[in-house]
């Protein structure tokens, strides 16, 4: 059921929250499938809502940075750097794990995943929970990401009881996410905070780190992921066969540059914006994937700032489908 996100419809979902259930809620990246991430019980409530893989790791969600000491053991300085520059907001910190953190957080791994986000509703809601939220996209493992309440009833509808409408997602894709070690700071996942951001603050290169896929240390690192129900192809890289006879649609960065024809045309942003594509992205795709086509085509975008978090999700997508 979908709720408007006022002050007795967030303390409802917070009950919901202590008495060991899930809600979906609003983020500024993405809405989020939480449970009280402190409770082993409620947490294997998301994986099974979301037909998700055991071994794929969580995310914390804090209401305050000082919590995060209460979760993870602190060895960089570039910790407290990064929390005063992007919290809250899209960034999410891996970093040693404490004992009260569950292992099915963590799939097992010395590591947690944890960020403070900044839309107002997720943090009335944590407060209101009074407990570290744990909170994967609210959608069936492996699609696309939802970015409005109506993305998450029409993809976990039966699922959840409660879906806070907090409005559209801002920023549209998922939240950066970094593995601060004593010596280096790795790249897991691109997202919402651009990597020359994170460079910038900390006067060094992040280096993108590979991972096993069979066993990741957080979410977002497999090689298939946030796909559409229709089968996706970068515009780059069909042939004739791939086209011929079949119903089209394309999603262009900023305008339509080709003289195919197509059943629908959306487009990420007229003004090249990366910040306004990268908004639209899931968006679009999920206004795409409900029509009668056979073939979605996307515009490769440039891999600079936000364009390599699009970028990232457009090959995982595309990836479903080779």
């Amino acid at each position: 059921m979908i709720l408007e996100a006022n002050t007795e419809n967030i303390n409802k979902a917070a009950e919901a929250i202590k008495s060991g259930e899930i809600i979906a809620f609003p983020t500024e990246t993405v809405y989020g499938l939480g449970a009280d991430g402190l409770n082993p019980t409620a947490v294997a409530k998301i994986f099974e809502a979301k037909n998700r893989p055991s071994f794929n790791p969580l995310i914390l969600h804090i209401a305050s940075a000082e919590n995060l000491y209460e979760l993870v053991d602190i060895k960089s300085r570039d910790v407290e750097k990064l929390i005063a520059a992007f919290w809250p907001g899209p960034l999410t910190l891996v970093l040693p794990k404490k004992e009260i953190v569950p292992d099915i957080v963590t799939a097992g791994n010395p590591t947690v995943a944890v960020r403070m986000p900044k839309h107002p509703v997720a943090l009335d809601l944590i407060k209101a929970s009074q407990t570290p939220i744990a909170a994967p996209s609210a959608n069936t493992f492996g699609f696309l990401s939802p970015t409005t309440a109506a993305h998450v009833e029409k993809q976990l509808g039966d699922k959840v009881n409660i879906i806070l409408d907090g409005g559209k997602s801002d920023i549209g894709v998922e939240s950066t996410i970094i593995e601060i070690t004593e010596k280096e700071i790795y790249l897991l996942r691109p997202g919402g905070i651009a990597i020359e951001q994170i460079e910038k603050i900390c006067n060094t290169e992040i280096v993108f780190k590979q991972t096993d896929s069979n066993n990741p240390n957080a979410p977002g690192q497999l090689l298939q992921h946030y796909a559409p129900k229709v089968p996706i192809k970068f515009l780059s890289e069909i042939n004739e066969t791939d086209i011929k006879n079949k119903k089209l649609a394309c999603l262009f960065f900023k305008a339509n540059n080709t003289n195919l024809k197509f059943k629908r045309i959306e487009i990420l942003s007229p003004s090249g914006n990366f910040h306004e594509a990268a908004a639209n992205l899931f968006h679009h795709l999920h206004l795409l994937e409900v029509l009668d086509i056979d073939l979605i085509l996307v515009e490769p975008v440039e891999e600079k700032g936000l364009g390599i978090a699009i970028m990232d999700r457009l090959r995982k997508a595309t990836n479903r489908y080779r």
